[in-house]
């Protein structure tokens, strides 16, 4: 029997079960960013000889493109730019080749600026324009935004947001290119943001474990789908110049990274489905203290129906857009809408959206029945101040009691007061 507490929750068994449960998990998260904490700057195989510089577009002269050239905007000629270096400001030279992507100049533009040297002297490109100061000034309307509609909520979830950045740049990203296994990292990563972001964001309480619970749960299912999903299919990672390049220059396990991806891109949509979940189905045993557990269980299940639906969509739209311009160019090659489904880089978006669909509906369920087994109450029948308990007198839980003003009694405190009141 579950020890109740004094509004008849049954809460000390779901908190030694959370407890036994998330130490060990916290301790191996510590233990496994200790571990797998990057030792050193990442080595490559083969790196660019170029230096970048900061620079400043002085002039453009521009002059007609090559027939090679598709893009009949595109710029030729020249570029004037004065660059920063370490000796000093410098004025360069630099081709303007015309190219699919190439940075589109006018004079007073900020841009980077690469320089290699050859036998023949140094060779300057613009390779982009600088963006510093446009990015800071969205990340500042984010955090305003945040903090003015959120207030301290907000507050705490840009420090979330800071700490989910943090575990990406600072341990997953180098400890992969060091060589660690990308799967690992990965699921060390992800149980570390959920573990301290959803805690800080949502504060600490069942409810939250309950929902780190049910997120902790999902992404192992997530990343155990993925690894079986991917070698069945036999599929390597490796569908771009990008993934070729991580693999060749920096030894990287492309078939893991792919593993990897689908368990953090994960993260984010789990915790907002276990968080809905759990808070859910609390709000749901506060408002009705007489739930017993398969009530709670099936109102929260509603809920999480209607949410799946909706988040679906999100997942398969969210990793088809990150692959948009590989997509297009892999269905106009490939003339078949049914040829290019089968292809690497189709598959693997779809290996990537049905797993992380899958374990999505996995965390609904659990999260459910581990938050309606931390707020289910206990059925009450105690009499009411209007009631001698007698057989047949109304109870709290009788629809069809007095019609007064005064509420009834809904838990087994209440129903005491109420007694005591009444000198009953």
């Amino acid at each position: 029997m579950g020890a109740h507490g004094h509004d008849g929750e049954t809460v000390l068994p779901m908190t030694r079960i959370a407890w036994v449960v998330l130490v060990p998990l916290a301790v191996l998260t510590l233990v496994g960013l200790v571990v797998l904490w990057p030792s050193g700057a990442p080595a490559a195989t083969e790196r660019s000889s170029a230096v970048e510089y900061d620079g400043v577009v002085l002039s453009v002269s521009e002059e007609a493109c090559p027939p090679t050239v598709p893009d009949p905007a595109a710029q030729c000629g020249t570029v004037s730019v004065r660059i920063d270096t370490p000796e000093g400001s410098r004025d360069v030279e630099a081709p303007l080749s015309g190219n699919p992507g190439a940075p589109d100049l006018e004079a007073g533009d900020e841009v980077v600026v690469a320089a290699a040297e050859t036998p023949d002297g140094f060779l300057y490109g613009v390779v982009d324009h600088q963006r510093g100061t446009g990015l800071v000034v969205l990340l500042a309307a984010l955090a305003v935004a945040l903090l003015v509609f959120g207030r301290w909520r907000g507050l705490s979830a840009l420090v979330g947001l800071a700490i989910t950045f943090v575990a990406l740049f600072v341990f997953i990203v180098p400890a992969v290119i060091g060589g660690e296994s990308p799967v690992l990292v990965a699921l060390v990563g992800a149980s570390f943001v959920t573990l301290s972001v959803l805690y800080l964001t949502h504060g600490v309480s069942l409810t939250t474990t309950v929902a780190v619970m049910g997120t902790m749960a999902s992404l192992g299912l997530t990343a155990a789908l993925s690894e079986l999903a991917v070698g069945a299919l036999r599929l390597t990672g490796v569908t771009d110049d990008i993934s070729t390049a991580v693999a060749t220059n920096y030894g990287v396990d492309t078939r893991g990274l792919l593993v990897a991806s689908t368990i953090i891109g994960s993260v984010g949509v789990l915790d907002d489905v276990t968080v809905t979940q759990a808070a859910t189905v609390a709000e749901v045993g506060r408002a009705n203290p007489t739930y017993r557990f398969t009530e709670l269980y099936g109102a929260g299940s509603r809920v999480g129906r209607s949410h799946i639906a909706s988040v679906v969509n999100t997942i398969v739209l969210a990793y088809a857009g990150s692959s948009l311009p590989l997509l297009v160019l892999v269905v106009a090659d490939n003339g078949s809408l049914t040829g290019a489904a089968t292809t690497q880089l189709i598959s693997q978006e779809v290996v990537r959206s049905a797993v992380a669909t899958i374990g999505l509906i996995a965390a609904v369920p659990l999260t459910t029945a581990l938050a309606a087994l931390a707020t289910r109450t206990a059925p009450t029948t105690t009499p009411t101040a209007h009631d001698d308990g007698r057989s047949g007198g109304p109870s709290d839980t009788d629809p069809t009691g007095p019609a007064d003003d005064r509420p009834h009694p809904t838990t087994r405190r209440e129903a005491r007061e109420a007694r005591e009141a009444s000198g009953h």
